[in-house]
């Protein structure tokens, strides 16, 4: 039978860590296993699981997220598994075309935690059609517009074909750069972010 493993989004869950619930680290595996993955540094985190059979598929499903992190160790500091090093460079924000329309305003509270700077803002970018996608940290790239950061870091990543009908729906929306992300409410984020992808899914978008 296939392990499967679930990404926790909620930020109030009582088996994790609040920091690590912060980072979206925090992982349920075949239904009821709690492990999570906690950013120590700028390219390393460090793995909390009982079940050493579950690392290699929770480094797996965080570096989804995070392909910048590249060191795992276990709780004795012992390396798990080293990855190539990703090429982390400087990004405008002006100069980043979001795939998103709307951001959680809970989310944000919650990623004021541990962003202490721009250089703790690096986010997964594509390049299409001349322009830098931003492919995910959407609520990092408010938070900075929040700040008044001018650029925040970034790496080059891929996604899959839908990328190019967000970023359009995006354009239509007039999100051309992070300024003009929306940040709603929770309840309201639930309504008009999750509502549209699960129409886009299903075809009705």
């Amino acid at each position: 039978m296939q392990t499967e493993i679930k990404r926790i989004d909620r930020y109030d869950d009582k088996r994790f860590l609040k920091k690590i619930l912060q980072q979206h680290g925090a992982f349920i595996i075949d239904g009821n296993v709690p492990c999570s993955v906690e950013i120590t540094g700028a390219d390393t985190a460090l793995i909390h699981c009982n079940n050493p059979r579950y690392y290699v598929l929770l480094i797996n499903e965080f570096r989804f997220y995070a392909e910048h992190i590249v060191k795992f160790y276990d709780e004795s500091g012992a390396l798990i598994k080293e990855f190539p090093s990703v090429e982390i460079f400087d990004v405008v924000l002006n100069d980043i075309q979001p795939s998103q329309f709307f951001v959680d305003e809970d989310k944000i509270n919650a990623v004021k935690n541990f962003v202490n700077g721009p250089d703790d803002i690096i986010i997964p970018l594509q390049r299409l059609d001349g322009k830098c996608v931003s492919l995910d940290g959407h609520t990092r790239l408010a938070l900075a517009v929040q700040r008044g950061y001018n650029s925040v870091k970034a790496f080059i990543s891929q996604s899959d074909v839908n990328i190019e009908a967000f970023v359009s729906e995006a354009q239509k929306r007039g999100i051309l750069s992070p300024l003009h992300l929306k940040v709603v409410s929770h309840s309201e984020y639930d309504i008009l972010w999750n509502k549209f992808c699960d129409d886009f899914f299903a075809g009705e978008a």
